[in-house]
């Protein structure tokens, strides 16, 4: 179940202060912490959802239920991450409709998009409590202690992944102490990596792995086999394994194999953040926690939703800041400005106008 919300009531407040009536679905808020006698203090109205469904802009985390889809009216916009890189029928029948669809995954990452960016919002959020999540499976300390009754060594942490999350996790488990490595197959994340106080594993694999946008790209067949066999002695080394490594609109790359989760010391951690698409270890569960070879292999697929309230405010920050993108006032009105002439807006729209646009 989801615990976040796309609305808090101070997102409410600003909705409200740019002229906008804002609804809000009974009982939305409340595994984030906001009920709703906070949201009708905010200005909003509370609402059943098939009120929701009637409305011009539709905010909502993850894709909704056909049943709500099959109400939307005929001119509105939903706003949320659908997660699809083809159509499965699903835009395609809301394109009859008419309803607009914004895929918030696909903002450009470009400076002025930046308070628009729920993906690195919520990475943010995901890599600082796959950390957490790691000590509490880890049966040891993370930093050096040193007591009346001996000292125990801190814990050797291994980031796989520099992006976002890769990044938070990093920061995170030296703030806890930790010895912490990283790898990337982009080379140049070796500056952030070390100016975080870690240290950067590095391989060559005889080709370049960035890609478009500051993502990361697949590798060829050959790469990704010399990048196993060169990372495998040093993820042997962990004793907490958090993997990070993602490729848009592609399987999670598999970058640990069981014989390194053999060759792991019994009481290993390896926290698998990709495995809602895949797992970067292959013997990942999504959405299980399991030992496999004495080593506790983590299979959670919403880290940012174990942070519900400040996950919630984040995204809904987002989303009020986009609203100025949406919406504009002429005289004294608000207006919808016409979206194909914004690059972010443009970019992120995979419905318009009944058309699809993948």
């Amino acid at each position: 179940m989801e615990s976040r919300v796309a609305a808090t009531p101070d997102s409410v407040s600003r909705l409200v202060k740019m002229g906008l009536d804002v609804l809000i679905e009974k009982g939305a808020g409340v595994l984030s912490g906001f009920p709703d006698a906070a949201y009708e203090a905010a200005g909003a109205a509370i609402a059943s959802s098939k009120e929701i469904c009637a409305a011009d802009f539709i905010f909502s985390i993850n894709l909704p239920s056909a049943t709500v889809l099959g109400e939307l009216k005929s001119g509105s916009m939903l706003v949320t991450l659908p997660g699809l890189c083809e159509d499965d029928g699903t835009l395609s029948s809301l394109a009859e409709k008419n309803v607009d669809v914004l895929a918030l995954e696909r903002i450009p990452r470009i400076s002025r998009a930046q308070s628009m960016d729920v993906l690195s919002s919520q990475a943010n959020i995901g890599g600082y409590r796959a950390v957490l999540e790691a000590t509490v499976q880890y049966r040891r300390f993370f930093p050096l202690m040193m007591t009346s009754a001996g000292s125990a060594k801190p814990a050797r942490v291994v980031i796989l992944g520099v992006g976002v999350a890769g990044l938070q996790a990093i920061a995170t488990a030296r703030r806890l102490g930790a010895q912490v490595w990283a790898y990337d197959v982009r080379p140049e994340t070796s500056e952030q990596v070390e100016s975080l106080g870690a240290k950067f594993i590095e391989l060559d694999l005889g080709e370049e792995g960035a890609g478009e946008g500051g993502y990361a790209r697949e590798l060829s067949d050959e790469a990704k086999a010399r990048q196993q066999q060169l990372l495998s002695a040093e993820l042997q080394k962990a004793d907490v394994l958090i993997s990070t490594a993602a490729i848009p609109c592609r399987p999670a790359p598999r970058l640990i194999t069981e014989e390194t989760v053999k060759g792991m010391r019994e009481g290993s951690v390896i926290i698998d953040m990709a495995a809602a698409t895949g797992g970067n270890c292959e013997l990942t569960e999504a959405g299980k926690v399991i030992e496999k070879h004495g080593v506790t292999i983590v299979g959670h697929t919403n880290y940012p939703g174990m942070v519900p309230a400040d996950a919630s405010s984040f995204f809904a920050r987002n989303l009020v800041n986009l609203m100025d993108l949406l919406v504009s006032r002429e005289e004294d009105k608000l207006v919808r400005p016409d979206y194909m002439e914004d690059e972010v807006t443009r970019a992120a729209l995979v419905v318009h106008q009944g058309e699809v646009r993948f």
